[in-house]
């Protein structure tokens, strides 16, 4: 789609115009937010420039709607006249069904390995297979960075990034299709994932072993962390299936758990002896953990427990109907049911920096929070977020 602006704006103001004017234009089962929410749109990407006071560009959405559906969308589109406070004009250029073009590329590329090898005989099936699987694993692992770290071709493109041990890791990854993956290669953590870390949501996947837990430790004190995911122990990145992959990363945490853990099991421990923790895995009740357990022994027997971590407050609220405002030091500020939540954000004072919930958080609530000066949510599930502010941390817990 093509964009006219008679005004400078940006690209929040035309998302927002996007999903402001057509809500409830098309009934429910064509409504932009749920197709985007169940995957069938994909995300709107808007490329815009401005010059001499108006703004013109390219609208780029991803459908895996049948056609008489894409159409009435695009259709709808064309309605939107303002973005922000300017007259726009939205034109359709272009619906291409990128199925036929993928198709067209199949052709032609089979054409040509029929041509290159029909000297050679009859074309093996295993062999084209494990000739394209070589290539994903060794052609498209490159290096970034003045260390020359082993990293994936869509590291410095995507918003985020996993952090692994070695080059193996990333080759390891990049067979099964991961291809944002960036090795620390070594135990020192290198200036180019340090400065990759501040700039995107960077998860650390490390070895089940000492050498993981000693570079997790550094990470943990130099880099900007977001996420934990750890394999089994005496199991190493490089050696994983695709199936063991895709469950690590799956259970990954966020990393203030971790931190919590470690600290806690650190005041136990010999400095000689210290290791990481394993992390809660996802879907195990929180309310388990060791720090939960002994909150909970100590208020049975009537004792006062001083400040609550992030990790007591979210077995606190775990299957309940409340949420908790918490201050920096995750002290709780206001305690409040789920339905006066939007009545109690108006009426905070500054001193509620967080919000602990066993709900969803949707984009609504998100701004809202937002707005106040929050600088933390941990909930259960973020649904329909469409535009995260970089102020706010996101944490989802288990």
């Amino acid at each position: 789609m093509h964009l006219e602006a008679e005004g400078v704006v940006e690209k929040s103001d035309v998302i927002g115009a996007i999903f402001g004017q057509t809500e409830g234009l098309l009934g429910e089962d064509l409504d932009l937010r749920d197709l985007q929410r169940t995957g069938r749109v994909g995300r709107i990407d808007v490329q815009i420039a401005s010059k001499k006071g108006e703004t013109s560009g390219e609208i780029l959405i991803s459908s895996s709607l049948d056609k008489a559906e894409t159409a009435i969308l695009a259709a709808s589109l064309e309605t939107i006249d303002r973005v922000g406070p300017c007259n726009a004009r939205v034109a359709i250029e272009k619906i291409e069904d990128i199925r036929i073009t993928k198709r067209r590329i199949i052709i032609d590329r089979a054409k040509e390995i029929l041509l290159e090898r029909f000297d050679e005989g009859a074309i093996d099936s295993n062999e084209l297979i494990d000739i394209v699987r070589e290539y994903s694993r060794i052609e498209k692992a490159g290096t970034i960075g003045e260390e020359k770290l082993p990293a994936g071709p869509n590291v410095i493109d995507s918003d985020a990034i996993i952090v692994v041990e070695g080059q193996a890791d990333v080759v390891n990854l990049l067979r099964f299709g991961i291809k944002n993956a960036v090795a620390v290669e070594g135990t020192k953590v290198p200036a180019t994932i340090i400065n990759l870390c501040e700039s995107k949501t960077a998860t650390a996947f490390l070895d089940g072993d000492r050498g993981g837990d000693l570079i997790l430790s550094e990470l943990l004190q130099v880099a900007d962390i977001d996420y934990v995911a750890i394999s089994p122990r005496g199991r190493s990145v490089e050696e994983m299936t695709r199936k063991e992959i895709v469950k690590a990363l799956r259970n990954k945490v966020p990393v203030e758990f971790v931190a919590e853990q470690q600290a806690d099991m650190g005041k136990q421990k010999d400095a000689n002896q210290k290791s990481i923790p394993r992390p809660v895995p996802v879907g195990e009740d929180i309310r388990h953990s060791r720090a939960a357990a002994v909150v909970r022994k100590k208020q049975d027997a009537g004792q006062p427990y001083g400040p609550k971590t992030l990790v007591d407050h979210a077995a606190a609220v775990k299957g309940t109907t409340n949420v908790r405002f918490l201050s920096s030091g995750y002290d709780m500020v206001k305690e409040a049911h789920i339905e006066d939540l939007e009545k109690e954000i108006e009426a905070l004072e500054n001193e509620a920096v967080g919000l602990v919930t066993d709900g969803i958080v949707n984009q609504r609530l998100l701004d809202l929070l937002t707005a106040q000066g929050f600088e933390y949510i941990a909930a259960r599930d973020f649904q329909g977020i469409i535009k995260k502010p970089v102020s706010v941390k996101l944490l989802k817990i288990p």
